[in-house]
């Protein structure tokens, strides 16, 4: 059997079809690469990676193959020999491209591109619903007589990992925070091409302690962009915490993750929308997008995000539309993919198949590991014995009360700049010939080498801090998590350290044991602050 590729993308979508043949060693797989795509090189480097055995352009069109599988009907697929099936790459058929065949037909409806001499090339087009057949009937009759609707595979993987959900949000470092993903396709009308800054915008605006976001790029976009430039061009985010997911696997996980996303016109919106998650639509509108497609009704219904700081407004209308009721227009046959394909190809191959069962795979945990900044502007406020704080990325424009960074990790601007200096101990670390500091040394020393520093504190455990204040000196404090429903949440104690500092910055005279509670981000904890213990005093840093 032979999968021909021309991109990453429809690369990806044929390894969601490929476990169908599992269990079967009647079935060797071959790949080639069809020539002709701007796109052409991550499909080759995936291709490498992935173990899979590969055939030269040449040695497939010379060849004879018992069954072709592809995902774009673009390329020299003609030339081959052997029984063809034509998959879509993505959901809906939503977008048409200028100067691409037909005007306002996408390739996998146009008869430009499906047929040969008036005649169908393909043996068997597989679709995801019945609209879709409708629509290639009514563009191209005779690709439309050998077409059936199966369902999406790709949906299909999705719904089967529903379950696995948290575990893909500890993998993410998510927690208890809303996780806003954004969805960008490939082209100038795409959300990076039109509002390039927008990552960096909300990842300023929304408060890290309540807040994470992810970034879904289409697969042309990694190769046409590549991972070097992209860091280039999202690097304010990135530092910010932004997941840049992978394009192949971990992208459909982080939508399974996610709390909401935001999306231009891209297909892959209407994932999330049949996993039930709310949309907010973020294209300013063109020539791409087709009317009357899953994709246009989908962005008719979802509220708009004009600006990143309407953010928090547009999420709040968007959990009353039901996403997945509009989904609906756009897969069919759901959880029965693999199955019907099954069907389909082992008719064409004239074979039976053997009697295993075949269900869609759970996605891998997500790899990719955000970067934990290592420096926030705080906004704080104080009300008696009460502190709130919010953290955002260094960029924000919103008004704040002091910079608080992490040592030795933040830069020596930062550190310079900041007004509480943080340090996380490290118990597993190895003895060094130079001694370790105790947090007694340590944060004297802070106070020490820089002078706009008010507060060093030695973060000790997850519950138990040092602190040393220019005027009130060295405290403990001990911070008492929030148990709900049998789950135990427990915010960064830097966070909490950054309130401590709010407090005794707006308390007069202030008279150690004290009971404080702090609200960080979506987490409420009671902080006790007392005279510094010995031990915290001596805890080798």
């Amino acid at each position: 059997m032979l999968v021909a590729v021309r991109s990453a993308g429809a690369l990806h979508r044929l390894l969601d079809v490929l476990p169908v043949f599992d269990g079967d060693e009647r079935i060797s797989v071959r790949f080639t690469l069809v020539p002709g795509s701007d796109f052409d090189l991550d499909a080759l480097a995936a291709l490498e990676h992935s173990g899979a055995r590969t055939l030269t352009w040449e040695a497939a069109r010379d060849g004879r193959h018992d069954l072709i599988l592809t995902a774009s009907p673009k390329g020299a697929l003609r030339v081959l020999t052997g029984p063809l099936a034509l998959l879509p790459h993505g959901a809906g058929f939503n977008k048409t491209i200028a100067d691409d065949g037909s005007p306002c037909l996408p390739s996998g409806l146009d008869p430009h591109y499906l047929l040969t001499s008036g005649e169908p090339w393909a043996d068997l087009y597989a679709l995801a619903h019945d609209d879709q057949l409708a629509r290639l009937d009514r563009y191209c009759p005779p690709a439309a007589a050998r077409a059936t609707v199966v369902g999406d595979p790709t949906l299909d993987r999705l719904l089967a990992s529903a379950g696995r959900r948290e575990s893909y949000r500890e993998a993410l470092g998510t927690g208890i925070r809303k996780l806003i993903a954004l969805t960008s396709t490939w082209g100038p009308e795409s959300l990076l091409a039109r509002r390039p800054g927008l990552p960096g915008e909300l990842a300023g605006r929304l408060p890290h302690d309540a807040y994470q976001l992810a970034l879904i790029l289409h697969p042309n976009e990694h190769s046409r962009t590549g991972s070097f430039d992209l860091s280039r061009h999202l690097a304010p985010a990135l530092d910010a915490g932004l997941i840049l997911a992978a394009p192949f696997e971990e992208w459909a996980a982080v939508l399974v993750a996610a709390d909401a996303v935001v999306t231009d016109h891209g297909s892959t919106a209407l994932y999330a929308a049949a996993l039930g998650r709310p949309v907010i639509g973020a294209y300013d509108g063109g020539d791409e997008l087709l009317p009357d497609s899953p994709m246009a009704r989908l962005l008719q219904q979802v509220p708009a995000l004009s600006a990143s700081d309407t953010l928090e407004r547009a999420l709040s209308a968007a959990e009353s539309v039901d996403t997945v009721g509009l989904a609906h227009a756009a897969f069919a046959r759901q959880r029965e993919s693999l199955v019907q394909l099954r069907h389909e190809f082992y008719r064409l191959l004239g074979l039976r198949p053997r009697p295993v069962e075949v269900t869609a795979s759970c996605l891998p945990c997500p790899t990719t590991t955000p970067r934990r900044p290592a420096a926030f502007a705080v906004r704080a406020s104080v009300s008696g014995q009460r502190i709130s704080v919010a953290r955002f990325a260094t960029h924000t424009c919103e008004p704040v009360h002091h910079l608080a960074a992490e040592q030795p990790v933040a830069d020596q601007r930062q550190a310079e700049g900041a007004a509480v200096l943080w340090r996380r101990a490290s118990r597993n670390a190895p003895a060094l010939p130079g001694g370790t500091w105790t947090a007694e040394g340590w944060t004297a020393r802070i106070l020490d080498d820089y002078p706009v520093c008010r507060t060093a504190a030695a973060i000790l455990t997850p519950t138990r801090c040092l602190v040393r204040h220019r005027t009130a000196g060295p405290l403990s404090i001990r911070i008492e998590p929030h148990e709900t429903g049998g789950h135990v949440l427990r915010p960064d104690p830097a966070a909490v350290v950054s309130a401590v500092h709010a407090w005794l910055g707006s308390t007069a005279q202030p008279e150690p044991p004290v009971s404080l509670v702090c609200d960080t981000g979506l987490l409420t904890v009671r902080v006790h602050l007392a005279k510094a213990d010995a031990s915290d005093l001596g805890y080798e840093l």
